[in-house]
């Protein structure tokens, strides 16, 4: 029975092995190797020459000479006279089987400014590898933008399930502050990108330009592209010649590749279509999304994709002999040493002498050697040791940058009234099975948050990317204050820990998910009703008002968006992330010196004068209230550029009376037509572009309970939906007051 089996496998080996090309595929394309499962054009039968393969086509009636789809490779004559390999229209400069990438060239978007017809020109580039091998390297590219005051993002809408963004800002003061090889924010700015990203688009923000650098800044440009090949230089700026100085405006860009989208564990059940075909190989799950590679066995190398493409390695014939002075023998993916005859010894690090001459010394050593064995362990145990005490140094000293024992010594002036703890490394390491990816419940810019059980309950446990080394020392009094924050609206801080580079969090956990799960991914959105979502609003910003007015010191928020809004098993909203916000002391202000935002919630007003107020959270709690109240997300990239953001939506709408077109079906099912028109006012007032002109949080949390009171008076006549609408589109615009009067919300609804 087994030889029967053995002699099936190796006729469903040669099956596989006979879809690979044989030596009539080309295996060159100019200076660039092509190796399978890679391959140009198709193999023809009975033929000879270059005439054995349709260029880049499949008309041949022989195996094509790559593994076909997306690995089939077309070999372009250019007009300067070598030949290139194209991936349809992207150059191929090198593939790699032993690292399972690609690069290529990918071109460079600009925007230019035109002093002469004050506008800017524009030239976008994307590309697409959706349902193909490749993704683009979130270990070797970063997203790049050079130039002076822009802004630019990547993006990716394909798929509503799958959606990225993520921008990068590039400033400068003047001619001067921008200097050679520094990509830090002046000039040049770089932000990393996720894992199985296949499709990217770029796209510059048209409220920033060239218009006040354009003496000496005209252009900005960006890309994806191969950070370690990229080195800023002052002259991309200055000169406008980036486009010329690299490769006629492409710079290349690793992409990660794979066979298939199924694990090594799935692949090897269908013989017939694993392509690991070579004795010696075996399979490794891609790093960079689904599906798999192959690689040599140790001790063997060439092409794990062709039949008996991993070679032996004649470790004997390398250049530095592996025996010394003994005598190399190879084997099968290994060597093996022998001292010469009429010697003995270790042939393995030179030591082989003659027989006759065994020195007294020698004797003597043979004669220790169980000695010297146990001296080898005692020195090993005595190193555990050493790395152990190693690692507890290691612990105090991050304990101590991060204010450890200032937090013990305010801990215990406290007597035990705060119920606040400091957890140790390896408590939470416990709690989450060693930071295990399949407890993370959450991702953001400023961290990664995990599930874990603490003492019986269960707690969010978020580990910070980066935290500015000025504040490393009042980490722990900071937290510990924040612990004292005590609103039912705001999720809990129980504790943290302190022993470890990057200090960890520990809140209380909420187990319904977030606000922008329930009004863009559950689904129950459709059924939310309109009490419900104003309780949500107005619970969301008096926790807001409590950490900018009642919470000693105050604090600003900085990030409000509906991912930040926690919900529990009733629905009740739980401000979270606070812990990332900035105390302020009374009568001072927060400057943003490394501005991190989300993009369509910023505060127009921060970003250009980096200062962030309270009124930097109203704005973005109005384009929350937006979300909430619309059920649209605050970027939708599939709408045209003027009605990209809902705040740019709602703007055009309102100033048309078509707000009705904009509002959830259930909100308008529900709502009359004076509760619309006072949300619509309020949301308005809230995002002023000016911070002056907005109201305060506390105002917004008045104004919200009277539009509870509204909607639940007896006397208010609820319309169905076409009622509503009709009575809408008749209203006349509302009047504001002069942006130079004081802002008085009450005097505006009434």
């Amino acid at each position: 029975m087994s030889l029967l089996l053995s002699q099936m496998l190796l006729l469903l080996l040669l099956a596989v092995a006979s879809a690979v090309p044989d030596g009539r595929c080309p295996t060159k394309c100019g200076d660039v190797e092509i190796p399978y499962p890679f391959g140009i054009g198709a193999m023809v039968a009975n033929c000879s020459g270059e005439a054995c393969f349709s260029n880049g086509t499949e008309t041949g009636t022989g195996a094509n000479c790559s593994l076909g789809g997306d690995f089939n490779l077309t070999c372009n004559t250019m007009e300067s006279g070598p030949k290139k390999p194209f991936y349809y229209n992207v150059e191929v400069l090198n593939i790699s089987l032993v690292m399972g990438q690609v690069r290529m060239l990918n071109p460079i978007s600009s925007a230019c400014y035109n002093p002469n017809y004050n506008n800017v020109t524009y030239t976008d580039w994307s590309l697409n590898l959706t349902d193909t091998p490749y993704r683009f390297s979130d270990q070797h590219n970063k997203f790049t933008v050079i130039g002076c005051d822009t802004l630019a993002y990547i993006l990716d809408y394909h798929g509503s399930n799958n959606s990225y963004q993520s921008g990068c800002v590039s400033m400068c003061e003047n001619q001067q502050s921008i200097v050679n090889d520094s990509c830090s924010g002046m000039g040049c700015c770089q932000t990393s990108l996720p894992k199985n990203l296949q499709y990217y688009k770029v796209s510059f923000d048209e409220n920033f330009n060239n218009s006040d650098t354009w003496r000496f800044s005209r252009c900005s440009y960006a890309a994806l592209l191969e950070a370690e090949r990229f080195q800023f230089n002052t002259s991309y700026i200055t000169t406008n010649q980036l486009m010329q100085m690299n490769n006629n405006g492409r710079v290349p860009v690793i992409l990660d590749w794979a066979i298939g989208r199924e694990t090594c564990e799935v692949a090897k059940r269908n013989l017939t279509s694993y392509v690991c075909v070579s004795a010696h190989s075996y399979c490794v799950d891609s790093s960079n999304g689904p599906g798999y590679l192959c690689n040599c066995s140790k001790g063997y190398q060439g092409n794990p994709y062709v039949s008996n493409g991993c070679q032996d390695i004649n470790e004997c014939n390398l250049q530095t002999n592996p025996c010394s002075d003994g005598i190399c023998q190879n084997l099968p993916g290994n060597y093996s040493c022998h001292c010469p005859k009429g010697t003995h010894g270790n042939a393995y690090n030179g030591t082989c002498i003659p027989d006759h001459k065994l020195p007294l010394a020698v004797k003597v050593a043979i004669g220790g050697c169980s000695g010297v064995i146990i001296l080898l362990l005692c020195t090993m145990c005595l190193y555990i040791v050493y790395q152990r005490r190693k690692l507890e140094e290691m612990k105090r000293k991050y304990f101590k940058q991060h204010g450890g024992y200032e937090l013990e010594e305010n801990m215990k002036l406290e007597k035990g009234l705060s119920k606040f703890k400091i957890f140790g490394s390896k408590e939470l390491e416990k709690a989450t099975n060693h930071f295990d990816d399949k407890n993370i419940i959450g991702r953001g810019g400023n961290g990664v948050v995990y599930k874990g059980v603490l003492e019986n309950q269960d707690v969010a446990i978020k580990k910070p990317k980066i935290i500015n080394e000025d504040l490393k020392k009042q980490f722990g009094t900071e937290t510990l204050i924040l612990s004292h924050i005590n609103h039912v609206n705001i999720v809990k801080l129980l504790g943290c820990c302190l022993e470890t580079e990057m200090p960890l969090l520990v809140y209380e956990f909420i187990p319904n998910g977030t606000l922008f799960h329930l009004i863009h991914e559950s689904e129950n959105r459709v059924s939310v009703s309109l009490d419900t979502r104003l309780r949500i609003a107005y619970e969301s910003a008096d926790a807001l008002d409590y950490l900018h007015s009642k919470a000693s010191p105050q604090i600003i928020h900085g990030d409000v968006k509906p991912s930040n809004i926690l919900l529990d098993m009733d629905n009740t909203a739980k401000i979270s992330d606070f812990g990332a916000s900035k105390l302020i002391p009374k009568g001072e202000k927060q400057f943003a010196t490394l501005l991190q935002f989300t993009h369509g919630y910023i505060d127009p007003e921060c970003l250009m004068t980096y200062e962030l107020t309270y009124k930097s959270d109203v704005y973005s709690f109005g384009v929350v209230l937006l979300e909430l109240f619309t059920s649209k997300k605050a970027i939708n990239f599939e709408e045209s550029e003027e009605q990209r953001t809902l705040v740019s939506t709602f703007t055009m709408l309102e100033n048309q009376n078509r707000i009705s077109e904009i509002l959830d079906n259930q909100v308008k099912l529900e709502a009359n037509t004076e509760f619309i028109q006072k949300l619509t006012v309020l949301i308005k007032e809230c995002l002023k572009l000016k911070g002056e002109d907005r109201p305060t949080m506390k105002e917004v949390v008045e104004e919200l309970n009277g539009l509870r009171t509204l909607k639940q008076h007896p006397f208010i006549v609820q319309h169905n939906a076409d009622e509503t609408e009709s009575l809408l589109d008749g209203l006349s615009t509302v009047n504001h007051a002069d942006s130079n009067t004081t802002f008085n919300i009450e005097s505006k609804l009434t």
